[in-house]
């Protein structure tokens, strides 16, 4: 199987740190093109650190990581710090990154490296807030025919919101974004809360993790026993939701989830329900489809395949 050519955009964030070690596990699935940083869970400057330290971690200093937006195309700024600690990834050992940052902007690495592509030549992969992704369309819109697809993470339709009533973070974030790329006309696969609630961080499923021992898997079980305090208590169950890795498992193992189309619209203005996304699973509308949500997914199956992925490590974990 060739390698699929992939860009992943993130703002780790325990839950895209432990996505991007799934991927990083995988060099036989996933050719990654590169690695951008958006402003999020925490600012720019720790997002793109925390890339940075998980490349060395994996033993992956081949992937290049780039900086991108430091804030959204049009609202303030909004953190997670309350969820995810001061550094984004506390839990693991936190220090200067031996991995270096590319001096090009993210988003002209994203517009550059699809137009140097094949048509439908590319895979998106973002996690966090759509601004990165959303700024190279604007800017160039024509790089639409090269991204064969969006598997991102954000939204939410029966689980509602987790930082307001309406809306999920990262849609909440950047509405305005979302709306770009909701918009773009290329196929869209989504994973919001409606199955991320159904991926917990249970003790025992923690505890294989642990178990594996070698150091890549020693850092997620720790970020992850970290990411359990706040979402534990705030849900009152024994373990947090995990949610950006959907996108990487559904690219590994698509079978463990459902999908369907739907229209998804994005609510912009609104003080209200800002960030709210329409999911129209009922077809309701006669507005066309523009992604598939993801709806079901088997949780064990899933994890299952995380710990698979950080197995993989071994002996590999590097020095940061």
């Amino acid at each position: 199987m060739t390698a699929l050519p992939v860009i992943i955009d993130c703002d780790p964030g325990q839950d895209d740190a432990i996505n991007l070690l799934m991927a990083f596990a995988r060099p036989d699935r996933f050719d990654i093109l590169g690695v951008t940083a958006v402003a999020g869970n925490v600012p720019l400057n720790l997002t793109q650190r925390n890339i940075r330290l998980l490349c060395a971690l994996a033993g992956r200093p081949d992937i290049p990581v780039y900086a991108g937006c430091d804030r959204p195309l049009i609202r303030e700024p909004i953190t997670a710090h309350q969820v995810h600690g001061p550094e984004g990834i506390d839990g693991m050992t936190v220090g200067a990154p031996s991995v270096p940052l590319q001096p090009q902007h993210a988003v002209d690495f994203i517009i550059a490296t699809l137009e140097a592509a094949d048509d439908d030549g590319v895979t998106l992969v973002p996690t966090g807030p759509l601004t990165n992704i959303a700024a190279a369309l604007s800017k160039v819109p024509a790089i639409a025919s090269k991204i064969s697809q969006i598997v991102l993470m954000g939204g939410a339709m029966r689980e509602a919101g987790n930082f307001t009533p309406s809306a999920e973070f990262n849609i909440l974030v950047d509405p305005h974004a979302a709306e770009v790329v909701f918009g773009c006309g290329r196929p869209i696969v989504a994973f919001g809360l409606d199955v991320t609630h159904r991926l917990l961080g249970l003790p025992d499923r923690l505890e294989r993790i642990r178990a594996l021992g070698n150091p890549v898997a020693d850092a997620a079980y720790g970020m992850l026993s970290f990411f359990n305090r706040f979402d534990s208590a705030k849900y009152g169950s024994e373990g947090a939701p995990l949610h950006d890795p959907c996108t990487i498992a559904w690219l590994l193992r698509p079978e463990l989830f459902q999908l369907k189309p739907c229209n998804i619209s994005i609510e912009t203005t609104s003080p209200l329900t800002v960030g709210h996304t329409a999911v129209d699973f009922w077809h309701v509308t006669t507005k066309p489809h523009n992604a598939r949500w993801a709806f079901e997914v088997d949780s064990e199956g899933f994890f299952d395949l995380l710990t698979d992925c950080l197995s993989r490590y071994g002996g590999r974990g590097q020095d940061m």
